[in-house]
């Protein structure tokens, strides 16, 4: 087992996200194609694996962090906003796609909820046998 922190991000990335799409409980919904992935884009993601690669990287950020929130994943997930003549500003990604990713982890057997003094989603034993069984 090695550590996946000292895995190149993008590639590893790409192979969880490969092997997540064979477990049954992740399964893109109907709806991905027609949303934004936040008020900060123009158009709704066109990438095929879009769903999959989100899931991958949510997963490797709870690896990296320990315990994980949605408020803080739509903070990293976010970007800036085009006001215009206004100066741009930064804005917070949309919460129901990394919700939903959370919910569909935690079906899977991943993902367990945390609550206490620093709420939110860390890793099972299973998640992490998970990750660090893709290479």
């Amino acid at each position: 087992m090695t550590d996946i922190r000292t895995i190149d991000s993008g590639k590893y990335n790409i192979a969880l996200a490969e092997a997540l799409k064979k477990l049954p409980e992740f399964e893109k919904p109907d709806w991905i194609a027609f949303v934004k992935t936040g008020p900060n884009k123009v158009r709704p993601n066109i990438d095929a694996d879009f769903w999959y690669r989100r899931a991958a990287s949510i997963l490797r950020q709870i690896y990296v962090k320990k315990i994980v929130g949605v408020q803080r994943l739509r903070t990293r997930y976010g970007g800036r906003k085009d006001l215009g003549s206004q100066p741009p500003r930064f804005i917070k990604a949309g919460g129901k796609i990394i919700r939903t990713l959370l919910q569909q982890s935690e079906k899977a057997g991943l993902v367990e909820t945390v609550k206490g003094l620093k709420p939110g989603r860390k890793l099972t034993e299973k998640g992490i046998k998970f990750l660090e069984s893709i290479k």
